[in-house]
């Protein structure tokens, strides 16, 4: 049970020992609110719950790319990835912040693994249509990728059902639950 929680009239954490907080689903839910700070908090809860989840890590980097801190969330997009290398999310989102950073190499391996290990469904045609856009510009054979607002909060809205969603900062396009893990890329 969280601090708040018990601050706010629920029962001491003996009274739980028996339930574990969902430090994950309360990291999304703040995000979802803006309460960015308080996410990353519950991020790093999570991570200690979790530590070698790729969801957790991938929920994380989307997270230290909302608040402008991309060296953390390439750290922990490729930590995800250590962890599970088919995680297509993160190899979106990291293709993007690596761009961000001038590495075209880097940015084109990644959107690489993300068309080879994305789903291709209705919800996934923009995002894929996105990295191969980027892709094709990369490669001097289209000009500059015209919808950079699908990575920057232009997809679609960011909700706990299995839809994808993108923040601001080239983050991966996920699924926002806290649940069991989803085919890829999911948050």
């Amino acid at each position: 049970m969280s601090w708040w929680h018990r601050l706010t009239g629920g029962s001491s954490e003996r009274d739980s020992s028996s339930r574990s907080t969902d430090y994950l689903a309360e990291a999304i839910d703040l995000e979802a609110r803006g309460d960015y700070a308080n996410a990353l908090t519950s991020y790093r809860l999570a991570l200690r719950q979790r530590p070698d989840d790729p969801k957790v890590l991938q929920n994380i980097a989307i997270a230290f790319s909302k608040t402008a801190q991309p060296e953390e969330a390439i750290r922990h997009y490729r930590r995800a990835l250590e962890l599970e290398p088919s995680l297509a999310g993160a190899h979106y989102g990291l293709a993007f912040l690596l761009l961000k950073r001038a590495d075209t190499a880097g940015c084109a391996a990644h959107l690489e693994a993300f068309l080879r290990t994305t789903r291709r469904d209705d919800a996934s045609t923009r995002f894929i249509a996105h990295a191969e856009r980027t892709l094709a510009s990369l490669s001097g054979s289209a000009p500059g990728p015209d919808d950079v607002s699908l990575a920057h909060g232009g997809g679609p809205a960011n909700g706990a059902d299995a839809t994808w969603g993108a923040d601001e900062d080239h983050a991966a396009p996920t699924h926002r639950s806290a649940g069991p893990a989803e085919p890829e890329p999911g948050r």
